[in-house]
């Protein structure tokens, strides 16, 4: 690798390879700390010095849980506006070696499953999902009606599991039981989720997957569409802006109501 123009968030070009070194030898706790704050700044930023230490990340992830949570950052974020296109292309053979380890890895069921199964939905170029999907515990997702537009909130978690219209003050208000999607009506990405998930033994997560990609019904007109449909066409690839957004939490309160905007 030419490091030449491979500048990182300090606009450096000499210190990420000297990091990579330094990992290699031995698990540097200091040298990832800093090499994560050097690929990775928060606001989802990437910079070219990001995709030129990624094959040597994948490299050290089959026995380095820090270069594999790295590594995933790294990928999950690809979809940004980082302006290195063409080095994420020149990633491809790492990505498709990463996405085996991964697929490897989860089958051994580790603490921690939901961050490497979300690696693996950006190393599939599920971007949307691996941005946005978290554990069915506690989530939300507001899609538009495609019928009569109104924004539907949709509960997947231990509070319910329902479609609704939510109100400031009133909170959820006319609920409406989902659908869930049964084994063989998922197909796509839909059933390679889910089936990936109740492979592992993650049952919550498989039955949360069987929810989001099953149906909902409009509070307001009545009509009944699928959940995830509404959703990845209005944040997957082509989407223009972020027409949904994704709840991770269950507000108590308007103060409590936060919202993330998806990638």
């Amino acid at each position: 690798m030419n490091w030449a123009g491979m500048y990182d968030c300090h606009g450096e070009v000499d210190r990420v390879p000297g990091l990579l070194e330094r990992v290699e030898r031995e698990d540097d706790a200091e040298a990832w700390q800093e090499l994560g704050f050097r690929l990775c700044l928060e606001d989802d930023l990437l910079f070219p010095a990001s995709f030129a230490a990624f094959p040597r990340l994948v490299r050290l992830a089959s026995g380095s849980a820090r270069a594999r949570a790295l590594a995933g950052t790294i990928l999950r974020r690809a979809a940004g506006h980082h302006g290195c296109d063409d080095l994420l292309a020149e990633c491809a053979d790492a990505i498709a070696e990463f996405r085996e380890l991964l697929d490897r890895h989860l089958r051994s069921r580790p603490a921690g499953y939901l961050a490497s199964y979300r690696a693996l939905l950006a190393a599939e170029q599920q971007y949307h999902w691996s941005a946005d999907l978290a554990d069915f515990t506690d989530d939300f997702y507001d899609v538009a009606c495609p019928h009569c537009a109104v924004t539907v909130t949709v509960a997947i978690g231990d509070h319910g599991r329902y479609s609704s219209i939510r109100d400031w003050n009133l909170g959820d208000v006319d609920r409406r039981d989902l659908r869930p999607a049964l084994r063989e009506e998922l197909s796509g990405v839909g059933r390679w989720m889910y089936e990936t998930a109740l492979r592992d033994g993650e049952s919550q997560l498989a039955d949360g997957i069987a929810h989001l990609f099953g149906r909902a019904e409009c509070p307001r007109c009545a009509s009944v569409f699928t959940v995830a449909d509404e959703y990845a066409s209005a944040n997957g690839p082509g989407a223009v802006g972020p027409v949904s957004l994704a709840l991770s939490r269950r507000p108590v309160g308007p103060a409590r109501y936060h919202l993330i905007q998806s990638s």
